[in-house]
């Protein structure tokens, strides 16, 4: 079934897009903006806003119709491969089929200092009524904070003995998301250390087939909850213990 996006009618591709041009606000940047949304496959793009930035920057605001549409018998999404589990389900089983907690060490890396997302999923008070894996007795939980060295991210967990490293990227001009990410998988790997723990990370930008590119287990992006997180963690323990175990 092909399909376009959706706004007053089904099918009519209405769409806003926003952007910033380094121009400074007036006529010609308009039309500068206008023609960029043209050459995106925005068929009668309207400028619906635009607001100088300063020093020579202008930021739009374009409606427009997107003449594209996607096949969706064609689709493959990459995502972690898990089942979904309710946070006393996770803890239950942990408690059958692993005996004991599981030891989670997480952190903002790098020059990283937003820990709202690592905050919902390891605290106790997690995010939207979703508690974090602190509530839960399947978890002995260490949070690390904000811009810690993958150095010192690694120093911990094998003073922990952690069993799984959770690593939260918010900042992500010029890639250093990438850039932060590749560097700890790589020091686990000189250190020998990678196939023990469970890998994973997540942040705005994060996606599962960016995170295995990457070398990490696991990726989860916005809106991820914490037995979420959670079940994959205990899962992927048990499919290590036991190739080929049951995990429902």
């Amino acid at each position: 079934m092909k399909i376009k996006p959706y706004g007053d009618t089904t099918g009519d591709g209405k769409v806003q897009v926003s952007f910033t041009l380094p121009l400074a606000d007036g006529p010609q940047a308009v039309e500068a903006a206008r023609r960029l949304a043209l050459s995106m496959g925005l068929d009668n793009p309207l400028v619906a806003h635009h607001q100088d930035m300063g020093v020579g920057y202008t930021f739009f605001i374009i409606y427009g119709s997107c003449r594209h549409e996607v096949d969706t018998d064609d689709l493959q999404a990459s995502q972690a491969d898990f089942h979904h589990l309710t946070m006393d389900e996770v803890t239950a089983q942990a408690r059958e089929n692993l005996g004991r907690p599981v030891v989670v060490v997480g952190a903002c890396t790098g020059s990283d200092t937003h820990t709202v997302g690592l905050d919902a999923i390891m605290n106790r008070k997690g995010f939207h009524g979703h508690y974090g894996l602190e509530s839960s007795p399947a978890f002995v939980t260490h949070n690390l904070g904000s811009q810690v060295p993958n150095e010192v991210l690694v120093a911990r967990a094998v003073e922990v003995g952690a069993d799984a490293i959770l690593v939260s990227k918010v900042v992500t001009q010029k890639n250093i998301h990438v850039t932060d990410l590749t560097e700890l998988v790589d020091l686990l790997e000189a250190e020998g250390l990678r196939d023990r723990v469970v890998l994973v990370c997540g942040g705005p930008r994060i996606s599962h087939e960016l995170a295995v590119e990457l070398g990490y287990d696991a990726g989860f992006g916005p809106g991820t909850v914490a037995s979420e997180v959670g079940s994959f963690l205990v899962q992927e323990m048990i499919r290590r213990r036991v190739p080929g175990a049951a995990v429902l």
